[in-house]
């Protein structure tokens, strides 16, 4: 549920599950699921969870006896001020869909993934799911951290796992904690990868060339650590979606001045910064990664302006690629649709290594 471009079901598929039901809202984002999968159209439902919910009965041959189904259901609506019961909440709707849809498969396993503010609310969440679940399943959250499992990113994600076998979660997450490994750093997922300038001409999305990039072209890559972390032993031919966007001259100058690790506070930039009268607020507009740490996380908002998200070495934002590697998806794993839905749909997904360490704790039970 909830599928975007899928960078949990990837994970979970390199744990050993296999991809059985698919609901995405967004077509462009559920095309690049269906170009990376083999699952035939009537495995998935583009569409609101909700109108999915009142039609289960015509899907059922699809979802009954399931080991796992797997969410991360927008949920706005979680914060400590609000005093309002998170499940009566409008902006919580998706959270109440995604419960109606585990009452109806009673899937052996579940996955419920979100942000971390989620965990302010947990004893409701927990008598949201008894409500609606009963006394067959026994479940808890952890807070994980994506670096902690070898992903090049800062990111903190809420994790739920629930059963109907008996099976303690904490022996789950115990599991899941074996197969954490230190992370690399952000030059790791970038080494080796074409050089981008940014384009000369605004709005011209169909430019392609050596300078700002291709969406597909033969490469030969460099087999380094995380090349294998990645993708394994595969050989991979071609780079995708190694593609720059159009920066004007000011944000060029900016991308090249500032140093490593500095925001837009620093003084190599005071003389064309903007918004100046309100740096207290946009000291972040602009940050130039630093090569030897782990990235700050990957988020949506890439698909406006990658300003926040500068290369460490290059004047320019990452590429859609280079996000994609930070997120941990393998080199032949395709984005479709437009370069700025690239950003969205890597950003809003879970990093895919992630993703298996989650799935082998899981697995683990299964078999």
């Amino acid at each position: 549920m909830f599928a975007g471009c899928g960078g949990l079901s990837l994970g979970l598929e390199q744990a050993g599950f296999s991809p059985w039901f698919v609901n995405e809202i967004v077509p462009e984002y559920c095309s690049t699921y269906k170009y990376n999968h083999q699952l035939s159209d009537d495995h998935y439902f583009i569409g609101d969870i909700n109108e999915l919910n009142q039609n289960l009965d015509k899907y059922k041959d699809y979802i009954s006896d399931l080991d796992l189904v797997c969410g991360g259901p927008p949920c706005q609506g979680f914060s400590m001020a609000n005093r309002q019961p998170l499940i009566d909440d409008p902006r919580n709707q998706l959270y109440k869909a995604y419960l109606t849809f585990l009452s109806y498969t009673r899937p052996k396993f579940f996955i419920m993934e979100n942000v971390r503010g989620m965990a302010n609310k947990i004893e409701e969440i927990k008598a949201n799911f008894k409500e609606y679940l009963g006394d067959e399943y026994v479940f808890d959250y952890r807070l994980l951290y994506a670096q902690d499992f070898g992903v090049p990113q800062n990111r903190e994600r809420f994790i739920m796992i629930g059963n109907r076998l008996g099976i303690s979660p904490s022996d789950i997450f115990d599991k899941i904690s074996e197969k954490k490994r230190p992370a690399f750093a952000l030059r790791d997922a970038l080494l080796g990868l074409p050089k981008l300038q940014s384009k000369s001409e605004k709005g011209k999305t169909n430019i392609e060339n050596e300078e700002s990039g291709f969406t597909e072209r033969d490469f030969e890559y460099v087999k380094n650590d995380f090349y294998n972390f990645i993708n394994g032993d595969k050989n991979i031919t071609k780079l995708y979606n190694h593609k720059n966007r159009y920066n004007n001259p000011r944000d060029i100058e900016i991308f090249r001045r500032l140093p490593q690790g500095a925001n837009s506070l620093h003084e190599s930039i005071a003389d064309i910064m903007p918004y100046k009268r309100r740096n207290d607020i946009f000291k972040d507009k602009y940050f130039k990664l630093d090569e030897t740490q782990i990235c700050k996380t990957i988020t949506s908002h890439m698909k406006f302006d990658c300003n926040m998200y500068i290369h460490p070495w290059e004047a320019r934002g990452l590429s859609p690629r280079e996000a994609a590697r930070i997120q941990t998806f393998p080199d032949d794993f395709i984005l479709t649709g437009s370069q700025n839905s690239w950003y969205a749909q890597v950003g809003n997904a879970v990093p895919v290594k992630l993703a298996k360490a989650i799935g082998d704790g899981i697995m683990s039970f299964l078999k």
